[in-house]
């Protein structure tokens, strides 16, 4: 299926109740009860704080694919284009419906409940659960593993958000995907089974090239047995990591979140329709490692203290406000940057930056705008 054939399917399925970045269990419970007798949806655990942790089963196929979302809490895209996929693959006149015929899906939308509520990256116990995988230490990494270890599945999905600083390669092109064939030993080998996880990130980075090209990457493989996908990679079943990343303008990351669903529905057909050897693999070695070379914003050519002409990096704080993401502008760093890219730029033109009360900005300021040249400028 090409890429404009997929396109589409969005537009048709997208969830209309999932936006933005703040998706909770709240947000998710009306959608799992319409599901009815579409899927099998059940309560596999709890959480620190007690919240349900909910698993779906669909399909009906041999090839068992085990794909976990919000394990981060704040990592919310790919639980958004999750739902877009359940849409999509739920209605039998699609012409995706081999997909449910050949494999089984199951799905945990929301690994982290209390992260996801209180929108940060660990859970109730400020225990990052991707760091968590040898010592099973909390409830939720507990629901994973007994999920892996009764589904069995022959490839897994760890779905993951990244920030706004990374770009693909030493480029000035934002990493709007990244992905990762996790290594499995402290030697990197390239394994059979990594071989197969790197054949079907090839084929997602095929697709993508068409809508984002040079805006795909890769993470440094560096093995760590405490991370979820090195320990499943390690144990023999082909693991993929997932990282929703930053499109320009895209906050929200809803033109993220259709490039994800383009990303799932691309793998799941290849995995439906082959038999995956990894004899593909070599694509993905030409997939540039991500690269921290963005600030939110840069302020170019400032006169910052003693009259030095300098750059000012801004990066948002995401902030949870009343029940709503809201990104709070702080200078990181006022230095030569001419080595890194903002998603947005602003020439001063050698004039002094100030701040809400007239004085000049420094580092850790915070606010939605600057003035400069006497012009009231937003961030």
């Amino acid at each position: 299926m090409q890429v404009e054939e997929i396109k589409p399917l969005f537009l048709k399925y997208k969830e209309a109740n999932l936006l933005h970045r703040y998706i909770t269990n709240k947000h998710i419970e009306p959608l799992l009860n319409s599901l009815g007798d579409h899927a099998i949806v059940e309560i596999i655990g709890k959480s620190v704080l007690d919240n349900p942790i909910y698993g779906l089963k669909i399909g009906e196929g041999n090839k068992r694919i085990l794909m976990w979302s919000q394990m981060h809490g704040n990592e919310s895209t790919t639980t958004k284009a999750l739902f877009d996929l359940l849409n999509t693959l739920l209605d039998t006149r699609t012409s995706l419906k081999n997909i449910l015929e050949t494999c089984t899906l199951y799905i945990i939308p929301i690994l982290n409940p209390d992260g996801a509520e209180a929108y940060t990256r660990v859970n109730a116990n400020k225990v990052d659960l991707n760091r968590d995988a040898q010592n099973l230490s909390q409830p939720e990494s507990q629901v994973l593993r007994r999920i892996f270890e009764s589904f069995k599945p022959h490839f897994c999905f760890n779905l993951h958000g990244q920030r706004t600083i990374f770009s693909a390669g030493n480029t000035n092109k934002s990493a709007t995907l990244s992905f990762l064939a996790p290594a499995q030993d402290n030697a990197c080998t390239i394994t059979p089974n990594r071989k197969v996880a790197m054949e079907v990130i090839g084929v997602m980075n095929d697709t993508l090239q068409k809508i984002i090209p040079n805006q795909v990457g890769v993470y440094d493989d560096a093995f760590n047995l405490n991370c979820v996908g090195d320990t499943f990679q390690n144990e023999n079943i082909p693991t993929i990591l997932f990282e929703a990343g930053h499109y320009k303008d895209d906050y929200g990351r809803e033109m993220t979140r259709e490039l994800i669903y383009i990303s799932y529905i691309s793998s799941l057909i290849y995995i439906a329709n082959n038999t995956i050897t990894g004899s593909h693999y070599e694509v993905y070695l030409k997939i540039p490692e991500n690269e921290k070379y963005f600030y939110d914003v840069i302020i170019r050519n400032a006169k910052v203290g003693n009259h030095k002409i300098n750059d000012i990096a801004i990066q948002y704080q995401e902030k949870l406000i009343n029940n709503k993401i809201e990104f709070i502008p702080k200078i990181e760093k006022i230095e030569n940057l001419d080595a890194f890219f903002g998603h947005k730029e602003i020439d001063a033109n050698g004039f002094e930056v100030f701040g809400i009360n007239n004085q000049l900005v420094k580092i850790n300021y915070e606010n939605v705008f600057v003035i400069i040249n006497n012009d009231k400028i937003a961030l």
